[in-house]
């Protein structure tokens, strides 16, 4: 039977047939288009989908801000542009870094150096190309980067400091982790490049200052650029707030104390210390020569570095309180309160002084060659006679003595918690024998009534001394963090201030030391006249620490004197006088002489500090005094 129906249409076995035609038509051209893709064009497809991927962005996290006692920022954090490029990405290599080669004013060539290899394992990774740019630069980069894939910015938060080399030492340095911090547990949550502080309170508050990471996950195209919104974003979280005892005026006063220098001579070398005499609260610390803690932020360059380490006044040393040298005639104050305390002297004891005093076959002279007469404690400490310390000291014994200036903090680290703090040297008849294996000598303890010999001195250890002189005998231990805060300024720690020690000296004893130190700068003939300030009664003690022997620099002027074997030049004051609120110490390098070089710093400190309490100008040193004072 025919299956033809009516009207043409096909019998049922032709759309049979018909059907399954188009079937395997379609399913022959997804064969043929399966081996196009899998086959001919397989690696290329690979290779395109590869590079279509969802890129992982870290997202580093502010570090916390650094404030001074008023809230004013010391160290905060700034955006800072990055030109990267993912090897990977770049399809036109040649090409693009001649581009970037043109836009950045850099050799194509360089660039392809730190661009890396296109290969391996490593080619997914970003390199940086140029660091910090700054906007016009990045401008540029943006408006030519569609053309040059595999090319992006990318901004992250830079360390900044706002005040460049403000109190460098105290804040410190960041830098990326080493292999050794990394293997330490207290890094065990850090990873190779990350970076964090080195250096001072970047260090020591690095867990609070350092912040949460966070990350991004976002697609990229075949170019490299961000397709959509981010997949997932978790934001980065801020480090928390560190708050100081500092007072950014006095640090700034401080500073610029030591930029005066005499006409012709290189700015000043050394330290300035200033604390609050009742809580010990570190008002300013300075060490001169410094640096730009800038200069660390984004990894200093070999340059900068070599600058810095070959220096020969070595401005990474914290001279307040890594270095110590002998205390010169400062040291007099502690030597006057163990003479009245262990009954030595009375207030009215005196000693004649020619000008020299001849112990044990030995000549030793006073600073001033004609010698000062007959003088008694006051007379003694206004003009820094030798000889009557020289007399008495000698009687007091050097292991009475080496006891009292412990008593003041002396020989041991002061805690500041800043790391590597010098101890200092109190020398005594037992720390011979064990150092050298020798007996204490007399003669030695002659030298050392004066400040000189073995004795050493941080500048800080200097300044904590005299505000326990200027408190009644209270041993403050330093303080220079007075809290920690979230960065929406809520307090997580407080910093209570604490009493490290006691004089054992009574306060009418330690109150006739008082009077000597305020006729130093108050009256005539004292050594430490460019100390006043105007309105406010100073107390203070010049000190001059020889650096090397008399005879080595006999007959020569002071400004033929080889820069390296001139005396140290001191000053310790705290005011007022009678009621004191501020004790200082400042440390002059090869200064010379106390009276010249370090004085008019201290004058410096001690005028901003009143000029903020009362909101008075500032005043100028004070000319005059002693100028015959060669302490």
């Amino acid at each position: 039977m025919s299956t033809q129906l009516a009207g043409g249409q096909l019998p049922i076995e032709g759309r049979l047939y018909l059907a399954a035609a188009l079937i395997l038509g379609v399913l022959f051209v997804f064969v043929v288009r399966l081996f196009q893709l899998q086959i001919l064009e397989g690696d290329e497809l690979r290779r395109r989908s590869e590079q279509n991927s969802v890129r992982q962005v870290r997202l580093e996290a502010p570090r916390g801000e650094v404030l001074d006692r008023e809230g004013r920022v010391l160290a905060s954090t700034r955006p800072a542009y990055r030109l990267e490029v993912t090897p990977n990405d770049l399809s036109a290599r040649e090409r693009t870094f001649a581009a970037l080669g043109q836009l950045l004013g850099a050799a194509p060539a360089e660039l392809d150096e730190k661009a890396g290899s296109s290969r391996g394992s490593r080619r997914f990774r970003p390199r940086v190309l140029a660091d910090d740019l700054d906007f016009e630069m990045l401008a540029r980069v943006e408006s030519h980067r569609f053309a040059m894939p595999g090319v992006h910015t990318h901004v992250e938060p830079r360390r900044h400091y706002l005040s460049g080399t403000l109190a460098a030492h105290l804040l410190g340095t960041i830098g990326e982790i080493r292999a050794d911090q990394l293997e330490r547990e207290a890094f065990q949550d850090y990873r190779s490049g990350d970076v964090i502080g080195q250096t001072g309170l970047e260090a020591r508050f690095e867990a609070h200052l350092r912040g949460r990471e966070g990350g991004r996950n976002v697609v990229v195209d075949v170019a490299g650029r961000e397709v959509g919104d981010p997949l997932l974003e978790v934001p980065a979280v801020p480090g928390g707030r560190v708050v100081l005892s500092l007072d950014r005026d006095l640090q700034l006063a401080a500073e610029e104390g030591f930029e005066e220098a005499p006409e012709g001579e290189l700015a000043r070398i050394g330290a300035a210390v200033a604390l609050d005499v009742n809580t010990g609260d570190v008002l300013a610390m300075v060490s001169r020569p410094a640096f730009d803690p800038n200069s660390f932020a984004g990894g200093i360059d070999t340059a900068t570095w070599k600058g810095l380490t070959s220096d020969d006044w070595d401005p990474l040393q914290n001279r307040a309180l890594q270095n110590h040298y002998p205390p010169g005639s400062t040291h007099k104050a502690i030597v006057a309160a163990a003479l009245l305390q262990e009954g030595v002297i009375g207030p009215r004891t005196t000693a004649y002084c020619p000008g020299f005093f001849r112990f044990g076959g030995r000549v030793y002279r006073c600073w001033k060659r004609a010698g000062h007469g007959t003088v008694d404690l006051m007379d003694a400490l206004r003009e820094s006679c030798d000889v009557f310390f020289y007399t008495y000291g000698e009687k007091l014994g050097i292991d009475r003595l080496a006891n009292y200036a412990k008593a003041f903090g002396i020989g041991r680290t002061p805690g500041l918690g800043l790391g590597s703090e010098a101890p200092g040297l109190v020398p005594s008849s037992a720390w011979k024998r064990r150092r050298f294996g020798k007996p204490w000598y007399p003669g030695e303890t002659v030298s050392a009534s004066i400040g000189q010999g073995f004795n050493l001195y941080t500048p800080l250890q200097l300044a904590v001394a005299y505000a326990a002189l200027a408190n009644g005998g209270k041993v403050m231990k330093p303080r220079l963090v007075l809290r920690l805060e979230t960065q929406d300024g809520i307090t997580v720690k407080s910093f209570p201030t604490e009493q490290a020690g006691e004089v054992p000296v009574t306060p009418a004893r330690l109150a006739l030391v008082r009077r000597g130190l305020r006729a130093v700068v108050e009256e005539p003939h004292g050594t430490g006249a460019r100390a006043r300030v105007p309105g406010v009664e100073v107390a203070g003690k010049t000190g001059t620490a020889q650096v090397v022997r008399l005879d080595q620099v006999e007959g020569l002027k002071e400004n033929e004197i080889p820069i390296r074997q001139r005396d140290h030049g001191w000053f310790g004051a705290f005011a007022p006088a009678d009621d004191p609120e501020i004790a200082v110490a400042v440390f002059v390098e090869h200064g010379l002489h106390g009276s010249t070089a370090a004085a008019p710093i201290a004058q410096r400190i001690l005028a901003r500090y009143f000029e903020k309490k009362n909101g008075g100008p500032l005043v100028a040193a004070t000319e005059g005094g002693n100028d015959e004072s060669g302490d």
